[in-house]
């Protein structure tokens, strides 16, 4: 907890956050790391960094595509997987617990809010038998893929050379 620091006030201590001592340091990195770009784009496109994003692992077996992603504190009844097409879309939130007026907090690092994640599947999904699961914090999608276009193994016979 590098920002807090204790000041005693007549014998009496006091824990307070204290503001950032000025960096020429951070100055150069913060000045280098500006994206006059960034500015230009639409505020819906890019996150401002503290609303909830959960990650996704996207794989590909010899049977399905699976997907996982972390998603804490999410309760089932708010997370919605739909399918439209080919487009899977997976929606869900967060929501902030109850902040009381005598509440003191020294750091805030949670996020929360709403996602909306959309993955296009590709052609050989089989979109009418897709399972998912929510266990213990962590969403699995499981899309299988069509058996027809599943790999097959051709056997090659081999002709015996006569002699």
């Amino acid at each position: 907890m590098a920002n807090i620091a204790v000041k005693k006030n007549g014998g009496e201590a006091a824990v307070g956050l204290t503001r950032r001592q000025w960096d020429p340091t951070r100055l150069v990195r913060d000045f280098f790391g500006w994206d006059p770009f960034g500015e230009m784009a639409p505020a819906w496109q890019f996150s401002k960094g503290d609303e909830f994003e959960p990650a996704f692992d996207v794989k590909e077996t010899p049977e399905s595509y699976v997907f996982k992603a972390d998603v804490p504190g999410i309760r089932e009844k708010d997370l919605e997987v739909t399918l439209t097409g080919n487009r899977l879309t997976i929606t869900g939130k967060r929501e902030a617990g109850k902040e009381e007026k005598t509440d003191t907090f020294y750091s805030c690092e949670r996020s929360y809010g709403s996602f909306l994640r959309l993955f296009t599947l590709p052609e050989g999904a089989d979109l009418d038998h897709i399972e998912g699961e929510l266990k213990d914090g962590e969403l699995t999608l499981v899309v299988p893929k069509k058996p027809d276009l599943q790999p097959k193994r051709i056997e090659v016979k081999a002709e015996k050379l006569k002699s």
